[in-house]
């Protein structure tokens, strides 16, 4: 697998002690600003390699300033992300296995980022997806919850429970107890695990929460979204380092926090332990807020919210980049051309945004079309960490797909459940709840959506003058009992094929009948006033259903 080790390429000389003539050692490495940190303590002069098989800093085609890393997960332009010497702390030391990096931004749409051509500037985004694997046919849930679910678990929500909605904040429920998160099985590999940022799986109980799921440290928020400056939901507090509240930091914006703690995690971790490193931000999500200077960026774009939306993006993140679902018209985010928007099936709710950028990708600079999900993401870290997947007590409904993202070979999957959310029949708790997403698979080329509220294309405002359409309006419309699109041929959904092509509607039926019968029942549960009472008293949203004192 590569990359290689340098032992085992042919005329390699090591350079123990000073540098060979003639070659430069800042000039080579360029952008090193800092004196106090070694690039490595083996410097190594190559002739005759192919570059793309070497592991470390490459600088020249002469010199590589490299102690072997050996499937690092961490790419030479991690830089571009942390400070320089930070990243140098780590990722040049290296360890085998890898380390991981896995950033979830949160409601970016189709067309918010560069590389997808949108006006909006993510320069650091650009260059990492252009010199890595941009996943063009890669899916997501509709809404945060059921994502990031299938990341920490590999199952599709409707084997987890969480198939409907979102958790909201004084909700009793959360990502089942019995399944095996990614960061404890990741640990269970050797891996030091840590998460910074936006939870959104439950904490009603402790045992919920994230340090009691896998994770060494926990820096960030457990519900879904809240003020980036004051850091409140609801007008509540909601920031914790580990279980202790975080109290002193209103004023400074959320994804200053969370960078900066990434950052102490990287400079204070010992490289020869490979290293988890989980990154949901806050950022793109509502409420629409970025520092004034960013947003000064972004003048030329007339719509303001538009412009704060940009801002928001300039601090951009690295290595397993992914959005949890599509943007959200009315905060801003887009998903132009393709129709719907988060909430929805439709490809703008569900194709996601996401690229893998590392000096371990066997091929680089390429956009790969293979069929890829979210809930891949779980057997493939765990097989390439050295891991075990556990199947019990419900199989993973991932692929170990690296072959496929490294490599460009042939996707494993042949078909993505986007989501089986139906009002059900009988009458039940959640019956009152306005707003069901319906049903939807891909198999092949083909997508089948049953009973979904209809969605239209939201084009972003530097393209058109028609205003932002208000969503909400959406769920008054009426539902599409069938529609039937070859999203190869038509990504965009524009050609309902249901009424050419009946016995294709008949086989995607047959294999939403096949998975229905595999789903679990909603754990959605009315909000518990409890928990209302619980975080008033403590100041800050709190476990209402634990023994563990405050």
């Amino acid at each position: 697998m590569f990359p290689i080790h340098p032992r085992n390429l042919v005329e390699w000389i090591h350079v123990w002690k000073g540098l060979p003539k003639g070659i430069f050692y800042l000039k080579d490495i360029g952008q090193v600003e800092s004196s106090a940190i070694l690039l490595c303590s083996t410097k190594i002069t190559a002739r005759s390699c192919p570059p793309v098989l070497l592991a470390g800093y490459l600088r020249s085609e002469k010199l590589v300033f490299c102690k072997p890393m050996l499937q690092s997960s961490v790419g030479d332009t991690a830089r571009f992300i942390f400070r320089q010497d930070v990243l140098n702390t780590l990722f040049t030391t290296g360890s085998n296995p890898s380390h991981i990096v896995l950033i979830v931004i949160d409601d970016l749409g189709w067309s918010d980022v560069g590389f997808q051509g949108s006006v909006i500037r993510t320069p650091n985004i650009n260059r990492l997806a252009a010199d890595g694997v941009i996943l063009d046919n890669y899916y997501v849930q509709p809404l945060c919850t059921p994502t990031r679910s299938t990341l920490m678990t590999g199952r599709y929500p409707i084997h987890t429970g969480l198939q409907h909605f979102v958790i909201e904040p004084p909700e009793p429920y959360g990502m089942p107890l019995k399944l095996k998160t990614l960061a404890q099985a990741l640990k269970e590999a050797g891996y030091a695990t840590h998460m910074v940022g936006k939870w959104h799986l439950g904490f009603f109980e402790w045992a919920y929460t994230p340090t009691y799921r896998g994770f060494d440290s926990h820096y960030g928020f457990y519900t879904g979204c809240g003020d980036h400056y004051t850091h409140e939901r609801l007008g509540i507090l909601d920031l914790r380092d580990n279980t202790a509240a975080v109290r002193d930091m209103n004023g400074t914006y959320s994804a200053n926090l969370f960078t900066k703690r990434a950052e102490l995690i990287i400079e204070e971790h010992d490289p020869s332990i490979p290293l988890f490193l989980y990154l949901p931000f806050q950022n793109v999500h509502f409420p629409v807020q970025a520092p004034q200077k960013y947003v000064d960026k972004y003048n030329f774009i007339k719509d303001k919210q538009r412009r704060t939306y940009a801002a928001i993006l300039w601090k951009d993140t690295l290595f397993i980049f992914t959005t949890d679902n599509g943007g959200l018209p009315e905060s801003g985010g887009y998903n132009w051309p393709l129709r719907g928007q988060k909430k929805t099936l439709w490809e703008g709710g569900v194709r996601g945004v996401a690229f893998v950028h590392g000096t371990m990708l066997g091929s680089k600079g390429v956009k790969n079309k293979e069929l890829l999900h979210s809930t891949d993401w779980y057997p493939t870290l765990i097989k390439l960490a050295g891991g075990k997947v556990d199947n019990t007590p419900v199989p993973v409904d991932g692929f170990d797909v690296w072959e496929t993202v490294s490599f460009g070979k042939p996707s494993p999957r042949t078909e993505i459940l986007l989501n089986i959310d139906l009002k059900s029949e009988e009458k039940n708790k959640i019956n009152s709840d306005p707003f069901y997403q319906g049903a939807a698979i891909r198999v092949g080329d083909m997508k089948l959506l049953m009973s979904c509220p209809n969605s239209t294309w939201f084009k972003p405002p530097e393209l058109s003058n028609a205003a932002v359409i208000n969503d909400k309006a959406l769920h008054n419309e009426s539902l599409i009992k069938i529609a039937l699109y070859n999203i190869t041929a038509d990504p965009n959904e524009h050609n309902d094929l249901s009424h050419k092509l009946p016995e294709e509607v008949q086989r995607l039926q047959g294999r939403l009948e096949f998975y229905k019968k595999t789903a679990t029942p909603p754990l959605n549960q009315p909000a518990d006033n409890k928990a209302w009472d619980v975080a008033r008293k403590n100041g800050i949203w709190t476990p209402w259903k634990s023994s563990k004192k405050f």
